[in-house]
């Protein structure tokens, strides 16, 4: 067994990184996500430079992978269950390095269009079917059962903590080595994970005994088994609304800073960091929990959370109180996040936690950018404070009835 860092010993919250296994795909994993958030910045500069600051543009190539991600994360779940969870990642992390290399190499060359970014947008979206699932999944293997919330914690915050090194480090590169040289960055930092994958226990990510059923049947007994839960069906159908009824920052934060808090562009990075913030701290603070025993009881009370942030941003007209509500909800959200995976991954058998967790992938990455339509809309409409001020009362009114009727979740 490698030596612990002294650090990770130091801090409770911290603890799960004490086993080899999730260190290594942890560190692989943030250094993958650092690149993918310099694509993610490069690329859609590229694209608002090709096609003259067009946002319907920006909005189909989101909608290209948001596609991707409905026709193919049950199927991406199932055979997570049924093969080796570490081989698909490895499969996957360099189909991803590749899609990375060809958008390099054809900005590179001259040749990128459109239509190409678009295409390789839905082809990153299908192979995130299949990775996300066996990566959350992968998880259960790797650290011991009282260990498994806290590792879904710092897991969560990966990708949060990567958006306050990778944006700000494209704004740099695309400058000095313009967007080929950002491409060229992402698809090197894939070698991180594959390194972690490589070096991972060879029995990690293998799959549970269990009898073999057709693809699309095994898909219906687990959202059978899901539906028969005491707690699931509230877990999965709140984290859902959360999502789907909650405008994303992207959507809601850019006409908050122009039109009611009357922000500078440089101002108005301050709103996205203190959602991403909040997200590090709520990550951390559920981390620190250890094993929580009614975790029903923490979801649906950091639901509420949430949808009190929410009100309390819509209402606000000072910068300071927007800053605050911000770091509540990104908190919250992230942990009503940890607690809903941590209860889908442990109340179903080991042999369905790929497909269980193809729902939370379906949720993440198709239903959010799905809300974030009607949610635009509904902004142009109304404004901005009234659509998330009718959000946040939605979400809040469906978790009292969670609350009051689901008795199976409050006890979870």
């Amino acid at each position: 067994m490698s030596a612990v860092p002294a650090p990770i010993e130091k801090f409770p919250a911290l603890r799960a990184l004490r086993h080899r296994d999730f260190r290594l795909l942890w560190v692989g994993l943030f250094v993958s996500a650092v690149g993918t958030w310099m694509q993610i910045v490069a690329q859609a500069l590229q694209v608002l430079s090709m096609t003259h600051g067009s946002a319907l543009a920006l909005g189909t190539v989101s909608l290209a992978q948001a596609a991707a991600f409905f026709l193919f994360t049950p199927l991406g779940g199932a055979i997570a269950d049924r093969f080796d969870k570490r081989r698909i990642l490895l499969l996957t992390q360099s189909f991803l390095l590749l899609l990375a290399l060809a958008l390099g190499l054809l900005t590179w060359l001259g040749l990128i269009r459109l239509w190409i970014i678009v295409a390789l947008a839905f082809c990153a979206g299908a192979a995130l079917s299949f990775d996300q699932p066996a990566r959350t999944s992968l998880i259960p293997s790797l650290v011991p059962p009282g260990d498994l919330m806290n590792a879904v914690s710092l897991q969560s915050i990966i990708f949060t903590g990567a958006s306050t090194f990778g944006p700000a480090m494209a704004g740099i590169t695309v400058t000095l080595i313009g967007y080929t040289g950002n491409f060229f960055l992402n698809a090197a930092s894939y070698l991180a994970v594959l390194l972690a994958l490589w070096r991972l226990s060879a029995i990690a990510g293998r799959p549970a005994a269990g009898t073999r059923e057709p693809l699309w049947a095994s898909v219906r007994t687990m959202l059978a088994t899901a539906a028969r839960d005491a707690a699931l069906p509230g877990v999965i159908s709140g984290y859902g609304a959360m999502l789907f009824l909650g405008p994303s920052p992207a959507v809601m934060l850019p006409i908050f800073a122009l039109r009611v808090l009357h922000l500078s562009a440089t101002q108005m990075g301050f709103l996205f960091s203190a959602v991403g913030i909040g997200t590090i701290l709520g990550g951390l603070t559920v981390a620190s929990f250890g094993t929580v025993r009614h975790k029903g009881k923490l979801f649906l009370v950091a639901l509420m959370v949430w949808s009190f942030a929410l009100g309390g941003f819509a209402v606000s007209r000072t910068t300071w109180l927007s800053v605050t509500a911000l770091l509540l909800l990104g908190a919250a959200q992230n942990a009503a996040s940890a607690t809903a995976i941590t209860l889908m991954q442990t109340r179903v058998p080991s042999q369905m936690r790929g497909r269980i967790m193809s729902l939370n992938t379906l949720l993440v990455m198709g239903v959010r950018p799905l809300g974030d339509f009607p949610a635009g809309g509904l902004i142009g409409a109304i404004g901005g404070p009234l659509t998330a001020g009718i959000s946040a009362a939605m979400t809040g009114a469906y978790g009292i009835f969670l609350a009051v009727r689901r008795a199976g979740l409050r006890d979870a």
